[in-house]
C-alpha cells in the first residue's frame, strides 16, 4: 500500500478500481490522506462515492489455478502459478506443470496452511521428478522465456469432508471443510458452498461466521457508518440504532453462513447445511482469484 506523501497515476487508477470513484476524486482523495490508499478508500466511503471497497490486489497476474481433493475427501489442495501472459497461461507445458505441482502439494503431509506468497515457501524444495519444485519451475521458465511463480497454495486435512469447485475459466477456485460428517453426501456440500463462495454473491466472505470477521474491519465499518448517519442531523440515540441496523447488515453480507444462497435466496448457507444433516458445520474455507490478493 500507498504510505508516502506521494502518489502516481498508477495509484490513482488501483484507487479507481477499487472503489469505482472517478479519476477526480481519487486524485483529491489521495491528495487528502496524504497517499495512503486504506484512508483514502475509507474517506471516499464516508463521503457516499464509493459504496463498497472492492477486494482487488494491485496484482494482475495470468496463470493457472488448479485444484484436488482426495477420493475420501480427507484432503485438499489449491495451487495457483502465475505467468505473464494469457498465451502462457493456455500453453500445455505450463498447464503440466501446475497439475504436477498440485499432485506434489498432494502428497507434502508436512503442509497444511494456506501460503499468502509463496516465496521462500517450503513446496519451493520439494522433489518433484529429477528436480525440485523450484528447479521446474525455473527450467519451463527459461524454456518459454517469461517469469513464472507459485503465488500462493493452501493444503486442508480434516476429519470431515472437503469438496472444491474451479469456476470455468479457472481464474478462481475455493475449497470448503465441513465437519460433523463425512462422505459423499457431505463431499457434495462442501462442493456446494464452495461454488457460492466462487459466485462471490452478493460479496466474498471474508470468514464462516460473525465471530471470525476481523475486528478492526467492523470498526471501519462503523466509523464509515457513523459519520454518514450523523449528516442526518437526527438525534444521536437515533444515530446508534442506525449505525446498529447497518453493521448488522453488514455482518450478513460477508459472514459466509449468513449469506442468501446463490442458487435460491430464500435459503441462506446456514440453512442448507442444516437441511444437510444435524451436526454438520463450515469449519473453514480458501479462495483464490487470480489477480487479486
Amino acid at each position: 500500500m500507498t504510505t508516502t506523501t506521494t502518489f502516481t497515476a498508477k495509484d490513482v487508477q488501483e484507487l479507481r478500481q477499487r472503489t469505482g470513484a472517478g479519476m477526480m476524486e481519487c486524485k483529491k482523495a489521495l491528495e487528502e490522506t496524504r497517499g495512503n490508499m486504506d484512508s483514502a478508500i475509507e474517506l471516499l466511503r464516508k463521503k457516499g462515492i464509493a459504496k463498497a471497497e472492492k477486494r482487488a490486489g494491485r496484482a494482475a497476474s495470468e496463470g493457472r489455478i488448479v485444484s484436488r481433493v482426495s477420493p475420501d475427501g480427507k484432503t485438499g489442495v489449491l495451487v495457483e502459478v502465475n505467468s505473464e501472459t494469457d498465451f502462457v497461461a493456455r500453453n500445455e507445458g505450463f498447464g503440466k506443470l501446475v497439475e504436477r505441482i498440485a499432485d506434489t502439494l498432494m502428497n507434502d503431509s508436512g503442509t497444511n496452511e494456506v501460503v499468502a506468497s509463496a516465496e521462500g515457501a517450503p513446496l519451493l524444495t520439494r522433489q518433484m521428478g529429477g528436480s525440485t519444485v523450484e528447479g521446474a519451475i525455473k527450467e519451463l521458465s527459461g524454456t518459454i522465456g517469461e517469469n513464472l511463480v507459485i503465488r500462493r497454495y493452501v493444503r486442508f486435512t480434516t476429519d470431515g469432508a472437503l469438496g472444491t469447485y474451479v469456476h470455468h475459466n479457472g481464474k478462481v477456485a475455493v475449497l470448503v471443510d465441513i465437519v460433523g460428517g463425512s462422505g459423499e453426501a457431505v463431499q457434495q456440500l462442501a462442493r456446494t458452498v464452495a461454488e457460492h463462495v466462487a459466485a462471490g454473491v452478493p460479496t466474498i466472505p471474508v470468514s464462516v461466521d460473525r465471530d471470525d470477521v476481523p475486528k478492526e474491519l467492523v470498526d471501519r465499518e462503523r466509523r464509515i457508518f457513523t459519520e454518514q448517519a450523523a449528516e442526518s442531523g437526527k438525534p444521536a440515540n437515533i444515530i446508534e440504532k442506525m449505525v446498529g441496523g447497518r453493521i448488522e447488515k453488514f455482518y450478513k453480507e460477508v459472514t459466509l453462513v449468513d449469506q442468501p444462497w446463490v442458487r435460491d435466496d430464500s435459503k441462506t448457507i446456514r440453512d442448507i447445511v442444516a437441511a444437510a444433516g444435524a451436526g454438520l458445520k463450515i469449519r473453514r474455507f480458501a479462495r483464490f482469484q487470480m489477480g487479486q490478493e
